[in-house]
């Protein structure tokens, strides 16, 4: 669910101008599961934009004040969103904590870097959600370590049915700043895209794992 229908318009304007996110529907980009796609999104270029990454770490301070209050502290999901949760978590005076993909082989061994108490409360933040698979394996290593999570934002959603089903499947509530429909309502007002692109666009979204350019 997005926080609000002008900030996600917003959002996808500013992706869009700094090439966070590009549109590519004749040369598809290809992921690393394989799949085909016309859409390719870098979160992290906004670090280097100061208007941009304040726009955004402040849309998302503001948004996890109204709906779960102040948490205890933020948790951002290694790699991709270590930056924008440190903004958020500075922006709301918080500590600051992130979740690594698995625990590190060497050391302490941690998963979870940072300072948290088991029952503390915290909000994730996460830069994409594709499938939510990673997402939800930073949610799970928090859990086991006792720690109360009251919920997910992110800057960015491609809006696939199976990230909602795995999102409801663990019971974690999700809210973006934009996301994939909003993204192409922007860029076809703002010629971005074509109508033409647009089909193809959609197409992509309704079965990402099936789609062929051709």
């Amino acid at each position: 669910m997005i926080f609000d229908k002008h900030i996600a318009r917003q959002a996808a304007k500013v992706l869009l101008q700094v090439n966070a996110i590009k549109l590519s529907p004749k040369e598809p980009f290809t992921w690393a599961s394989g799949w085909k796609s016309p859409i390719y999104c870098d979160n992290r270029i906004i670090l280097s934009f100061p208007p941009i990454r304040n726009y955004v770490r402040e849309e998302m301070a503001k948004f996890i004040e109204q709906q779960y209050g102040k948490p205890d502290a933020i948790a951002g999901v290694a790699t991709g969103a270590i930056g924008i949760g440190m903004l958020v978590a500075e922006y709301l005076g918080l500590p600051f904590i992130y979740v690594r993909p698995e625990a590190k082989g060497h050391g302490r061994q941690n998963q979870i870097e940072g300072f948290i108490e088991s029952g503390q409360n915290v909000v994730v933040v996460e830069d994409l959600i594709s499938t939510g698979k990673s997402s939800l394996n930073a949610v799970k290593a928090l859990k086991q370590a006792n720690v109360n999570v009251k919920g997910m934002i992110a800057i960015f959603t491609y809006g696939f049915d199976i990230a909602k089903e795995n999102f409801e499947a663990e019971h974690i509530d999700l809210h973006t700043l934009s996301n994939y429909e909003n993204l192409l309502i922007e860029a076809a007002e703002t010629n971005y895209i074509k109508e033409d692109q647009l089909e193809t666009l959609s197409a992509w979204n309704s079965n990402p794992s099936e789609w062929n350019a051709s």
